[in-house]
């Protein structure tokens, strides 16, 4: 039979008849609709005899704002598209059985007063602090309306958002501070409209970007509303996964090779955990500039991983029993002369009575790093809170080495380098497109399980780069 006024052919279930509900029980359904399918009753069967606006034609309606697929219950065979128009609200049934448009389905557009109950609700994940400043939680924020598009706005349809560790404490030197700090940064999705002066998009064009820091935007939303400055167009043959998993390391990996130490063929270079996210696509975008690398790895697993790399890492230095001297390894497979550029993960700052985790005995010690960098080497670290004694700057003025802080976040604080920022990224995805960079990704994640994989990252716990798939 037809599920009355949608067009969807079933055989397993006959639902009960539909009624007009009043508009308090009209604003329930719509909020149900739009956020849980599973438990919705079945939709209104709205007609001209009800009193309601006549059905127009798509042709009328113009384009739709948003096209969203629902799954229907799999007893009732098949899929609700919902359409938002200027108009109203528009649903049509699909059959997988019949494999075409219902024969009796038809727009159902409501009148003024009930569009205003059927307004697009959404849902983005924010973290929110606690009053002791240390913790923080994530939680699911309702957005009942998207901010009018500017001039040089692009709206996005989200199709992957990948997820990275919130900096709270940069957050708030930066004098960001918000009630609910928007988590999902690194997006990729397709344009739904453009502003007035937007020259570079059009709707329906692919693109991908990171948010900017101060961004009221969470990138974990089904729409959002991006600067034109802040993306670039995706390749067709990248995965929405893939594009939105690699931007990140992909830039991170640039402003530590390109701008910061300057890496050219023929350099040897000392990636640490070459296993991670980031490591990977350093050692794979220094290897492309013919560099030699090395890179370190904290477990056998890690190990297998790097070694099966093609092409090849010349050296993995095993540090997971944390026995093997770094320094001497690289003095070693150098000749003695050293490396030329350095990338740390962290580097030990204390003795060992003040190293709290195994992951920080596993840490090399600054003076490690200063004692196999090579004579105008490059270290590059991640280590925000390093110092360094009279005797390591001595060392280091003695070798003409030069020590620089991987801080990714520079490229947005100004305007300045926005030229070189996009060539970056289009470079990031014509290299993704190339299979360059082969990037280390997690299977992905619905939606509904974003809040535990954001704390998984956020706690630093996942080894893999966590994209959340819409």
């Amino acid at each position: 039979m037809l599920l009355a006024g949608l067009g969807i052919r079933t055989g397993l279930v006959t639902p009960p008849p539909c009624r007009l509900q009043p508009l308090p029980a009209l604003a329930e359904t719509r909020h149900r609709l739009l956020t849980s399918w599973p438990g919705l009753a079945p939709p209104l069967a709205l007609n001209q005899e009800r009193g309601l606006s006549p059905a127009p034609t798509p042709s009328s309606l113009g384009p739709p704002a948003l096209a969203r697929q629902i799954r229907c219950p799999r007893a009732w065979g098949g899929r609700l598209e919902t359409r938002f128009y200027p108009q109203g609200l528009r649903f049509c049934g699909k059959s997988h059985h019949a494999g075409s448009w219902g024969a009796n389905a038809r727009p159902v557009t409501y009148p003024a007063q009930q569009r205003a109950l059927l307004q697009l609700t959404m849902k983005g994940l924010y973290c929110q602090q606690n009053s002791t400043g240390e913790e923080i939680t994530f939680i699911f924020k309702e957005r009942e309306n998207l901010p009018i598009t500017r001039d040089y706005d692009v709206k996005i349809q989200v199709k992957a958002c990948a997820l990275s560790w919130t900096d709270i404490k940069l957050l708030s030197e930066m004098k960001i501070k918000k009630e609910y700090l928007p988590v999902g940064r690194e997006i990729a999705g397709v344009v739904l409209e453009v502003g007035s002066k937007v020259s570079f998009f059009q709707p329906d064009d692919e693109v991908v970007g990171i948010l900017p820091l101060d961004s009221e935007e969470s990138g974990l939303c089904e729409i959002a509303l991006v600067h034109e400055h802040y993306l670039v167009h995706k390749p067709e043959k990248v995965c929405w996964v893939e594009a939105a998993g690699t931007i990140r390391d992909g830039l991170r990996a640039y402003t530590a090779l390109h701008y910061l130490s300057h890496v050219s063929p023929g350099k040897t270079v000392l990636v640490m955990d070459g296993a991670s996210p980031f490591g990977t696509i350093a050692i794979q975008l220094a290897q492309h500039r013919r560099a030699k690398v090395i890179s370190t790895t904290c477990s056998l697993e890690d190990k297998q991983y790097l070694e099966r790399l093609r092409p090849p890492v010349a050296r993995v230095i095993d540090i997971s029993n944390g026995k093997t001297d770094v320094a001497e390894s690289c003095l070693e497979e150098t000749g003695g002369l050293g490396v030329d550029i350095v990338i740390d993960a962290g580097v030990k700052l204390y003795s060992k009575e003040y190293e709290s985790s195994l992951k920080q005995q596993l840490l090399p010690h600054k003076h490690d790093i200063i004692t196999l960098l090579g004579v105008g080497g490059h270290w590059v670290t991640t280590e925000k809170n390093l110092q360094l004694d009279p005797p390591d700057s001595h060392c280091l003025f003695l070798k003409g080495a030069t020590v620089s802080f991987l801080n990714d976040e520079v490229w947005n604080l100004s305007n300045v380098q926005q030229g070189k920022y996009l060539c970056i990224l289009e470079d990031i995805m014509e290299k993704l497109s190339n299979s360059i960079f082969r990037p280390q990704l997690d299977e992905p994640v619905p939606l509904y399980e974003a809040k535990v994989s954001v704390e998984i990252v956020q706690k630093n716990q996942a080894r893999k780069r966590q994209v959340i798939q819409f």
